[in-house]
């Protein structure tokens, strides 16, 4: 293979993907690519997002068209300088073999989706990357582990990741005994514990985050390092009407404007994404289970916890990543750790940024770690 031709694939975001639809270009043929440029859209069946670029030089074929669907690492464009011939581009696209899905789902990367007995009830897990640190993702209110559908893949490839759904959330149980944000950082505390896990790099997002705080300060000799993406428990405000709404809602119709507040752009809330919520929201103990958390989360419409003034205090490396256009948790709130985190404040996305600006937050988060791993706190 030559190895000045880069391949521009299908992606694989989350375990259960095998398939995703072009919808859209948005470089095109002799375009220069930098690394990071977002090039092509895509939409899967649980969510549309972008395809960023691995590689630099000139995009030399856009070979996936719009509306037809790929299965994953089918090619779909190429990236190579302007040296290589075109008779050499096109050698490449015929000889290009798709992988198979055992071939791309080998042994090495380890098992889908686990599931452990805690004190707090079965938790469902994934696991990926075998090796270097250990980090653990928790995500927020409403959300489920595939919400690192862009992330977990990425920072698995230098370290070991867990990603759980928390008590009340995706395949755990729906029985929530202590609905706080500190009795779900027992819960996190729990889990590691059942895992064997020691010490960890925990990055949270939004309550999760919140989740994270608590239980590094419950168990601080438990976290190596804090990443808190859009996190609640910094400052009071937020948008309980958000919360509410999403609790409240029953349709399509009633979900759809509730779930758009999510993203910078308001497309990205696709219909698959909201029969998902739908028919997670109508499993049994779902809604009892997300109003007990909500109730224990909010007092007056603003958040009960606020975790800033204690977390400041700790001897924790933090870092915060923002959507800049968050319309759920203002990004003014991390000015609640001027001087103590290293923030960054990110355009054109929303409250979920790692799926909006997925390469860059992956990037941040590794450096993250890898800093805490060359100069321990």
């Amino acid at each position: 293979m030559d190895m000045r031709i880069k391949p521009i694939v299908m992606p694989k975001w989350g375990l259960s993907m095998s398939e995703g639809r072009v919808t859209g270009w948005l470089k095109k043929a002799g375009d220069r690519i930098a690394v990071g440029d977002e090039i092509v859209e895509v939409e899967t069946d649980k969510i549309a997002g972008v395809v960023e670029a691995g590689d630099a030089g000139l995009l030399r074929r856009a070979i996936g068209e719009e509306d037809i669907v790929y299965p994953v690492k089918a090619l779909i464009g190429v990236i190579a300088d302007e040296d290589v011939s075109d008779t050499d581009i096109d050698a490449f696209i015929a000889a290009y073999v798709t992988p198979a899905g055992d071939e791309e789902e080998g042994e090495a990367k380890g098992p889908g989706y686990e599931f452990v007995e805690t004190d707090a009830g079965t938790i469902r897990y994934a696991r990926r990357g075998d090796g270097g640190e250990t980090v653990i993702l928790v995500h927020g209110f409403g959300g489920d582990l595939d919400n690192w559908l862009f992330n977990i893949d990425a920072i698995a490839e230098k370290a070991t990741v867990h990603a759980l759904d928390l008590p009340g959330h995706g395949q755990s149980t729906k029985t929530v005994g202590n609905a706080s944000v500190d009795g779900l950082a027992g819960v996190l505390l729990g889990f590691m514990a059942k895992l064997g896990i020691d010490r960890a790099h925990l990055v949270g997002h939004s309550m999760g985050s919140a989740v994270s705080m608590a239980a590094a300060l419950a168990a601080p000799d438990k976290v190596a390092s804090l990443t808190l993406i859009a996190p609640a428990g910094l400052g009071p405000e937020i948008n309980a009407d958000y919360l509410e709404g999403f609790v409240a809602a029953q349709s399509r119709r009633e979900l759809k404007p509730v779930v758009e507040q999510l993203f910078a752009d308001p497309a990205l809330a696709s219909r698959q994404m909201l029969d998902d919520l739908l028919k997670y929201k109508r499993i049994d103990g779902v809604e009892e289970a997300l109003r007990a958390i909500m109730a224990a989360f909010l007092e007056s419409e603003r958040q009960r916890r606020i975790l800033s003034p204690q977390i400041a205090a700790a001897n924790l490396p933090i870092l915060l990543i923002w959507g800049e256009e968050d319309r759920i948790i203002p990004a003014a709130h991390a000015r609640a750790l001027d001087g103590r985190a290293t923030a960054e404040i990110i355009e054109g996305a929303g409250h979920m940024v790692q799926m909006e600006k997925a390469s860059r937050v992956n990037d941040r988060i590794l450096a993250h770690v890898a800093d805490r791993v060359a100069t321990p706190a």
